[in-house]
């Protein structure tokens, strides 16, 4: 019995793993229950079953039964057996979380059982194994480190990070706007490759110019995106011009006209996250200028936090909005500017993302220069923390 029975193990299954056991049991003679219980490991209760079973004649009416267990038997899932584990997990990750923009592939920078600690001491019952498949179903994979960042990382990078985090859960509690924002990568419009694939007929492809040169009629678009964390919406304002910070603020102005002033109609400030460089950079003199005008027309507060040096890809408005418009025109050439704010609307998601796109014709020159008369007039207040990235721009008007 010793013997055979590890050799069978493997292709058994509850049922059949029990009627052997209970077939060694009935030839062992008197307390041969516990010796096979003992030389298998198959319970007593699971080989008196096996022999009742033995036992008793099969059904020969309905033949023998294809389920070893009843209707909704078997160990629950720790998800059904805490309905809250999965929204305190993802508040969990939420500060740390980083994701590829264009696969929606998810990882954190948190170990499995720092996240198993943490949930624990939240009162709920799990262990790493079983953490490590919830994150899986939830789109989580373990990653490598990968070399793509191009300079220095700040030591005080989490640090701006939690900043970042608790400021925002402070303004969805008071009601207050909470905005991402950040230029979308530039495209050409014309007849070309557009990377990704579409369903086809088998051989035809669709046809598109071999060589990626610039129109110089056509050009290159310049989609500029706003994306509402609360409201999961999106704003994107496709500019024909020049990728300046009086372009970058023009189009959070057009957010708030159309959609912002709309939705949060007793606002008194707002919070913008942005990258650390580009049109909405911290060192961006004309980006404070234009939004100390914009603060002085609308009587808002605006609270402006930028993502540390190197972490772009961290930018809430990557993952959930441009990730989502590049897969929903990939394959497609985007030969007009009609096509590319076509598109660009019809983006949605499972989660009820909305996105509202429009046509920019204003032209928006480089080399303005900002005189330093001129910052000194500013109504600027910096955080004691690391003030470059963080500070608030109030309307003059309330001085």
């Amino acid at each position: 019995m010793k013997t055979q029975f590890p050799i069978l193990q493997p292709h058994l299954n509850e049922r059949t793993r029990r009627l052997v056991a209970a077939t060694f049991a009935l030839t062992e003679g008197d307390r041969s229950i516990s010796a096979v219980s003992e030389a298998t490991g198959v319970s007593r209760r699971a080989i008196a079953l096996g022999i009742s079973e033995l036992q008793t004649p099969p059904d020969k009416e309905h033949g023998q039964k294809e389920r070893i267990r009843k209707e909704g038997g078997g160990r629950k899932t720790v998800v059904s057996k805490e309905p809250t584990l999965i929204p305190d997990l993802e508040a969990i990750l939420e500060p740390s979380k980083r994701g590829d923009p264009e696969t929606m592939l998810l990882w954190t920078c948190k170990s499995l059982r720092t996240l198993v600690a943490i949930l624990k001491s939240q009162s709920h019952d799990i262990n790493h194994q079983t953490l490590a498949n919830l994150l899986r179903e939830m789109g989580y994979s373990l990653q490598a480190n990968y070399k793509a960042i191009e300079k220095n990382q700040s030591p005080d990078r989490n640090e701006q990070f939690e900043l970042i985090h608790e400021a925002a859960k402070e303004f969805a509690r008071a009601s207050q706007p909470v905005i991402s924002v950040d230029t979308k990568k530039k495209e050409l419009i014309g007849n070309f490759k557009n990377n990704g694939r579409n369903w086809l007929p088998q051989g035809s492809p669709e046809r598109v110019n071999v060589h990626d040169f610039e129109d110089e009629e056509l050009g290159k678009a310049v989609p500029f995106g706003v994306y509402d964390v609360r409201e999961n919406t999106g704003w994107v304002n496709v500019g024909l011009d020049n990728d300046t910070s009086a372009f970058a603020v023009a189009s959070v102005r057009g957010w708030w006209d159309n959609m912002g002033k709309n939705v949060y109609p007793a606002a008194d400030r707002l919070m913008i996250t942005a990258d650390g460089g580009g049109s909405n950079g911290y060192r961006r003199r004309l980006w404070k200028t234009e939004l100390q005008s914009f603060a002085d027309d609308t009587g808002l507060s605006i609270h402006v936090h930028h993502l540390p040096p190197g972490t772009s890809k961290w930018n809430k408005i990557e993952h959930c909005l441009f990730s989502f418009i590049s897969m929903n025109w990939r394959g497609k050439p985007l030969v007009s500017y009609e096509v590319i704010v076509s598109l660009i609307g019809a983006t949605t998601t499972s989660k009820g993302l909305k996105v509202h796109c429009q046509l920019d014709e204003r032209k928006y020159d480089k080399g303005i220069k900002i005189t330093t008369e001129k910052m000194d007039s500013l109504n600027i207040e910096r955080n004691d923390f690391h003030g470059e990235w963080n500070y608030t721009i109030r309307p003059k008007a309330i001085l």
